[in-house]
């Protein structure tokens, strides 16, 4: 039977050995190819990066070889990369685009395949369509389109010195200066340094290992790092930086009187952040905190970019300094295509990914951690404080998400209820806008919201709510509930 590959909101993703074989792989990276001999842009190369799970090295390698085989010249990064410095390197190389072979924060018998294109950002859905009829047409025998590759040929496993002698060779490139060159462009580590602050890192044994410590020591903060060797089993805990899975980041930050913990997740390109008292700092708080730091603080002015899962308290923000929101489907291949096309200062999202203007339009995780430093050094307070200051002026909000599971029949039975789902009001407020640009979303008229999306893989429903206080947030949740019968 042949195997379905599809590209979910950031790639490709499977279980090693079973889905994620060396054979689909090497059809995967042929499909890439073609794509991008289909674009007329396979002389500019293409840039490959993987993180630290298991085979990382041999995959990458595989990846490598078939597109030298096709003529298409690769940059290979040495070693481990983050998702966001292989981006970048595509701007160091003027290449066609990238592969970066991460899972990121899935379990550890997980691996994934990324197609970053030219823009060095998320592949948009047109794109990663394009690269699965490729896929179908490969697994069918068929040609692809107008152009053909070249037969696959030797063995797996060989090594890349074996291709150097062709005229398309494999060049194998570092790209950590040339990324904190330009990273450092976008911070100010004077400030970080004079501040003399303290901080705990966590990579949680990813591909960030070495970037946040040399960064912020270089700039003077003391530093302690932990979890920063490879272990393709993430110390038996998903690599994912959430207030559940930092306990020892949080312990380690009140132990040693810390400024903050940084945590990055398996590829680096989300963040995690624990304030000086030991408290996870949520994305949905972080990145008003940001916006409201790049508003003040830099004096920067533009829109702010962010899916309709994220905090609405970045709206409050916006309006008082006169920005438009640009809201997107979750997935930040449409906050990075915000970020290029509309001018956005700020795109980010409440599972923990971030960009800013002068950046590339992908998460990083690397740039979100230091410029927490930066706000707590430029505003002379805990980032537990410089909240209690945004919500004194703004005002609070609560935010949840509960993923549901039920059968596939309630599932279905569910989504047919959604088509007409309008109630007209929820908590004794007013529902004032029915948004469905991705999922089914409610918003009040004093401002609190309902969200509900199905997921894409699972008979699995889930539900964000954000209110104005812990009981109106407990209230929509019951609510909606029991109107679609959600137990």
């Amino acid at each position: 039977m042949t195997h379905k590959i599809s590209f979910g909101t950031d790639g490709w993703r499977g279980i090693i050995a079973k889905d994620f074989t060396f054979d689909n792989v090497r059809l995967v990276a042929r499909a890439v190819a073609a794509y991008i001999k289909g674009q007329g842009l396979g002389e500019r190369g293409l840039v490959v990066g993987r993180d630290n799970r298991f085979l990382a090295e041999e995959f990458a390698e595989a990846v490598a070889e078939e597109f030298v085989q096709q003529g298409i010249p690769v940059f290979l990064c040495c070693g481990a990369t983050p998702t966001p410095v292989t981006a970048y390197a595509i701007k160091i190389h003027g290449a066609a685009g990238a592969v970066m072979l991460t899972a990121s924060h899935n379990p550890p018998p997980y691996n994934g395949f990324k197609f970053i294109p030219e823009y060095a950002g998320p592949a948009l859905p047109h794109i990663t369509k394009k690269i699965e009829e490729n896929i179908a047409k490969l697994q069918a025998g068929e040609p692809c389109d107008a152009y053909e590759l070249t037969p696959p040929e030797g063995r797996y496993g060989r090594l890349l010195e074996e291709e150097k002698p062709r005229a398309c060779s494999c060049t194998e490139h570092n790209p950590f200066d040339d990324y904190v060159k330009h990273i450092a462009s976008l911070v100010d580590l004077q400030a970080i340094g004079r501040a003399g602050l303290k901080a705990v890192i966590d990579p949680m044994y990813g591909a960030g290992i070495g970037y946040l410590e040399h960064i912020l020591g270089e700039a003077g903060v003391q530093l302690e790092v932990i979890h920063n060797h490879r272990d393709p089993l993430f110390g038996g805990t998903l690599p994912e930086p959430t207030g559940k899975s930092l306990a020892e980041l949080k312990s380690r930050v009140k132990a040693g009187g810390a400024h903050l913990g940084l945590a990055l997740d398996g590829d680096a390109d989300r963040f995690g952040i624990i304030d000086a008292g030991g408290e996870y700092i949520t994305p949905n708080q972080f990145l008003p905190l940001l916006y409201y730091h790049l508003l003040t603080v830099k004096g920067w002015r533009g829109p702010v970019a962010r899916t309709v899962a994220t905090t609405h308290l970045l709206d409050r923000l916006a309006a008082k300094y006169g920005q438009p929101v640009y809201e997107s489907p979750v997935g930040f291949k449409y906050i990075g295509q915000n970020l290029l096309e509309k001018d956005c200062i700020l795109g980010g999202e409440e599972s923990g990914g971030l960009s800013i203007k002068g950046h590339i339009p992908e998460k990083d995780g690397i740039l979100a951690g230091l410029l927490a430093a930066e706000m707590v050094a430029c505003h002379g307070k805990s980032l537990t404080e410089l909240l209690q200051q945004v919500y004194a002026e703004f005002g609070r909000l609560y935010s949840e998400r509960l993923d549901i599971h039920t059968s596939p029949e309630q599932k279905a039975d569910i989504l047919d209820q959604l088509k007409d789902f309008a109630p007209d009001e929820l908590a004794g407020q007013a529902v004032r806008e029915k948004i469905t640009l991705d999922g089914t979303k409610l918003v009040l008229a004093d401002g609190a919201w309902v969200l509900i999306r199905p997921s894409g893989t699972e008979p699995l429903f889930r539900v964000y709510v954000e209110a104005n206080s812990p009981e109106q947030k407990n209230q929509l949740q019951q609510q909606v509930k029991d109107l679609l019968k959600l137990r």
